[in-house]
């Protein structure tokens, strides 16, 4: 489940234009068979809020997994960084932080007070749709931290050109949360190429992702018992009757999570319960759905080592070290740039 993605299309006035991704990406979803809905469309000001309920859940294991992977190994990840830019280049450098995705930064905090502690000022290039979760993010570790500089960018980075100022020292991506998981296998690949190409010889990526467990404990994750996360994939509709002037009667849908073992993913959907009609003024369509169609909302990969290595070298990186946590439940995997 990834953090937040894209806010685009919030205005109260919405025209039925190709230009708008949010009534395009109901046109290129709502009219097929299968239905389905990019993943971006959870994080809205709601949805983005909801996602940080999840974070917290007891049944929602991957945060406070990598949390503790952080704190565990913090200024061996710093240092390993800054060893990878030193083989390349002789020398050392001053390492900054980039982070895609990179909502209020709480677990940031945990390695840039690692980089502090090593280098003193150390600079963080948060890039995150939501100008709120950056304004946060910028003043929470300001306060907690004293000597970073955050030079925030709003951004998608899965559609937006990132502007990445230059920088003569050694640059640590990170992309954590195994938000990597929510891409099919090629668009994973080609989200990492473009990170890559913004990246030098020396530079590093800390990728963060969840790996293959027992099937109960996965779907728990995605379906808990306090049902944050149904509210959080309904939201999606909610936000289409606001975007789009859509009419959905949340009612009428329900939260679906299954395990996909062929594919290796979690599977959210949107369970329509009855055969209804679905007026979307905004996208300039009606959507039809029969009982018990679904309209699949996201994935989430999970990964082996082998998978995750194939990822890597697909993209153009070379696994320099991984650490895991004590039930190998979570890995956290630090990549050099291939030269």
């Amino acid at each position: 489940m990834k953090t937040s993605l894209e806010n685009a299309a919030s205005t109260a006035s919405v025209r039925i234009s190709s230009f708008d991704p949010v009534a395009q990406a109901v046109r290129d979803g709502l009219r097929v068979t299968p239905k389905w809905l990019p993943a971006w469309l959870f994080y809205d000001a709601v949805g983005s809020g909801l996602f940080e309920q999840i974070t917290a859940l007891p049944e929602y294991y991957p945060t406070r997994t990598e949390r503790a992977i952080f704190a565990a190994h913090a200024q061996a990840i710093i240092t390993a960084a800054l060893q990878v830019f030193e083989r390349k280049h002789g020398i050392g450098g001053t390492l900054r932080l980039l982070e895609l995705g990179s909502g209020t930064a709480s677990k940031t905090g945990i390695l840039l007070a690692a980089a502090i502690d090593r280098q003193g000022l150390t600079e963080y290039l948060p890039i995150d749709v939501s100008d709120v979760a950056l304004d946060e993010a910028q003043q929470s570790l300001t306060q907690l931290l004293g000597k970073v500089r955050v030079l925030p960018q709003v951004a998608n980075y899965v559609t937006d050109a990132l502007r990445i100022p230059p920088h003569s020292g050694p640059t640590l991506a990170l992309y954590i949360g195994s938000s990597i998981g929510n891409f099919a296998p090629d668009e994973a690949v080609a989200v990492l190429r473009n990170l890559r190409a913004q990246l030098r010889p020396g530079d590093s990526l800390l990728l963060g992702t969840d790996l293959v467990k027992d099937e109960a404990l996965l779907v728990a994750a995605y379906d808990d018992a306090q049902g944050v996360t149904a509210a959080f994939n309904l939201n999606v509709l909610e936000r289409l009757n606001r975007d789009l002037r859509a009419n959905f009667d949340l009612s009428r849908f329900r939260h679906r999570a299954r395990w996909n073992a062929d594919e290796s993913r979690i599977e959210m959907h949107l369970e329509s319960t009855t055969a209804q009609p679905v007026h979307v003024p905004g996208a300039g369509m009606v959507a039809h759905f029969r009982q018990g169609e679904t309209i699949h909302t996201e994935n989430s990969y999970k990964f082996t080592g082998q998978s995750l290595r194939e990822l890597l070298a697909a993209a153009g990186f070379d696994v320099v070290q991984t650490w895991l946590d004590e039930r190998e439940w979570f890995a956290v995997t630090l990549a050099a740039v291939v030269s």
